[in-house]
């Protein structure tokens, strides 16, 4: 696609992409619990970007509806005090742990729905309009049935479907469904996701669903995958121009291991954010070549987030050296004000 100057040159248009890199909030499940903390820390050790963690205030698990908007706001004034932006909205352990839109009963994939639906109402509260995650797993009996399992994908494309209109109403920009690396957990191939990002936003009326990648959801080898399935880079370069979230974590290629990147992961990891980038760049030069693109426009913006899950046993003051040294790490490849990657239309 080109136009031109004023003498007569044709020229190509130009598509600029915006990169930040910034933080999960799981680091704060079950240590912090007031909402000027969550904030003050994210700064503190050098993030301006924080995706919310789901753990931190649960639709179900944490007080009642007057709780979760008084928090909700409390979480959005400390971020306007502090300076940091409310990227999005995230599950975390919780609902990974639940066969949820997924499961064979309505009455247990309506309950899962309602968790979706109630947690938006969070996420506008909050000050943001994306809310992501994983809420479903196909469970063994429907995978050892080749019936079963079409229609559960059937069933999962549906309730996507349904779910953005429902956003779309409430005034949700984007809802993010997160690569996995389980047959259960889909989408768990490139070629899954393919399938999935045209089946939802096919014809689709309500808010957009995008794609969340994660460097560390590569560990497929464990059930017999092979080839570019079992590769970050693979996944950045075919996905990367759809999706506004990426999940890093220095991990090994064979598990999903959510360390820092400090200078001791980093030697015992595999993944490198310079690679990340580049494969970024790459999908947002190809990103017209891809059989999604019809239904799916590319993403303004991608956040770089860093989804550094502790153990138990870390202490507190560890930890947030830790996550200071990833933020002095991710800095040298991505200023605070962001990268810009330049593309041709």
């Amino acid at each position: 696609m080109g136009s031109f100057c004023a003498g007569g040159r044709s020229e190509r248009r130009k598509r600029v992409v915006k990169v930040y890199f910034g933080i999960n909030g799981a680091f704060l499940t079950r240590r912090w619990e007031e909402p000027d903390n969550f904030m003050r820390l994210t700064r503190e050790c050098g993030y301006l970007y924080h995706e919310f963690c789901a753990d931190v205030l649960d639709p179900f698990f944490h007080g009642d509806k007057s709780y979760q908007v008084e928090t909700a706001r409390k979480v959005r004034w400390a971020a306007e005090k502090y300076g940091v932006t409310i990227t999005d909205y995230y599950t975390g352990v919780a609902t990974h742990r639940f066969h949820g839109l997924s499961h064979s009963d309505p009455r247990v994939r309506q309950r899962m729905k309602q968790w979706i639906v109630e947690a938006m109402d969070i996420v506008l509260e909050m000050g943001t309009d994306r809310i992501g995650g994983h809420w479903d797993a196909f469970s063994v009996e429907v995978l050892s049935d080749t019936e079963r399992t079409m229609a559960a994908f059937e069933n999962i494309y549906q309730q996507f479907r349904e779910l953005a209109l429902i956003g779309k109403q409430k005034g949700i920009a984007a809802i993010y469904n997160e690569q996995m690396y389980i047959p259960s957990e889909i989408p768990w191939t490139m070629k899954q996701a393919e399938e999935f990002l045209i089946a939802v936003n096919k014809d689709n009326e309500g808010c957009p669903i995008r794609l969340t990648i994660d460097t560390g959801h590569q560990a497929g080898m464990h059930y017999g995958l092979s080839g570019p399935d079992l590769d970050y880079t693979e996944w950045i370069k075919r996905f990367g121009a759809i999706a506004e979230v990426i999940h890093i974590q220095q991990t090994t290629p064979d598990a999903s291991c959510h360390w820092a990147f400090t200078e001791e992961y980093n030697k015992l990891g595999h993944v490198k954010i310079e690679r990340v980038i580049e494969a970024l760049r790459y999908s947002h030069e190809h990103y017209h070549e891809q059989p999604y693109a019809s239904y799916l426009p590319p993403a303004e913006r991608t956040f770089l987030i860093a989804e550094i899950i502790p153990g138990s046993t870390k202490r507190e003051d560890v930890l947030l050296k830790e996550l200071k040294e990833t933020a002095n790490y991710l800095r040298q490849f991505i200023p605070d004000e962001g990268l810009e990657i330049v593309v041709d239309e």
